[in-house]
């Protein structure tokens, strides 16, 4: 199994007859998107084929594994997004991640970051997710405010304070 080290040039093909990507960096954005050296990586299967192949590994850092071969990836700020929010405070919410999976949304998990941007907690806890702009926005059109903050109503009358974390 070969790995490559920082900085070094990489050739990374995967099985399925996708392209080649050659760079020294491999990254995905706080914006849900992948690069490669800084350019949006347009092929949809690769960026799906790496969404769907992110690991961490026993050194802390973020790795693309498919099949041998492996590659040493940047990520900024959290290795998954919610790019959708389906559901209601009667029915709960469900989230789609960046991957195409579907989890219901962890509430006591949510939490806003730097700029009020949304983040939970995804893939049984595991990791965090950061809530991509439209999703942020069909989620919070269900908040309500409550004394000098707002609270996300929940199915049974419940509701989940939505804070600073």
């Amino acid at each position: 199994m070969r790995r490559a080290e920082a900085g070094e040039k990489i050739s990374f093909m995967a099985r399925a007859g996708f392209w080649a990507i050659e760079s020294k960096t491999i990254r995905f954005g706080r914006d849900g998107q992948w690069y490669s050296d800084d350019e949006r990586i347009e092929n949809e299967r690769i960026a799906m084929l790496f969404s769907r192949h992110v690991t961490r590994g026993d050194d802390g850092g973020w790795w693309l594994v498919i099949g041998d071969e492996r590659a040493r990836i940047v990520v900024d700020d959290t290795p998954f997004v919610v790019r959708r929010v389906d559901g209601s405070p009667e029915t709960g919410f469900r989230v789609e991640l960046n991957d195409e999976s579907r989890e219901p949304l962890a509430v006591s998990t949510l939490r806003l970051g730097e700029s009020d941007v949304l983040y939970c907690d995804v893939k049984d806890g595991r990791h965090a997710a950061r809530f991509l702009r439209p999703a942020q926005a069909e989620l919070l059109g269900h908040a309500r405010a409550r004394g000098d903050g707002f609270v996300l109503p929940l199915p049974g009358g419940a509701e989940q304070p939505l804070r600073p974390g």
